[in-house]
């Protein structure tokens, strides 16, 4: 995966503690998407941590992120972009998984900073 703007920055910047932002800067994570029926998996396997969260398009849900923040969230399909909102105390950060050349793009978006992880298909 890449990161042309660190991880570690957009982490702090959405209240991650120092050692899992280190440790997020350098995890080469797997990531299995998955559909049965209308319910979405998303499955995330690395050292650092397992997550997975199922959900349906369009449906809000409570989610537990990577980095133990409880947040509410919803995803939506737009033009072939899976679009997850999450929001928590007043803060809110945006993920938006596409398809490109093949590749998984991942751009999170957190207070206006936006980190761009790339994933090959393996």
């Amino acid at each position: 995966s890449v990161f042309p703007l660190s991880l570690p920055a957009l982490t702090y910047i959405s209240g991650v503690g120092f050692a899992t932002r280190k440790i997020a800067g350098v995890a080469k994570p797997n990531v299995i998407i998955s559909c049965n029926g209308d319910v979405i998996t998303i499955r995330t396997e690395s050292s650092f941590k397992n997550t997975e969260l199922s959900f349906k398009l369009g449906e809000e849900f409570d989610e537990t992120t990577a980095d133990d923040r409880k947040v509410k969230s919803l995803v939506t399909l737009d033009n072939g972009v899976l679009v997850h909102l999450q929001k928590w105390d007043v803060k809110e950060t945006t993920l938006k998984r596409k398809i490109e050349d093949g590749k998984l793009v991942l751009e999170c978006t957190a207070n206006g900073i936006v980190s761009t992880r790339v994933y090959e298909k393996v």
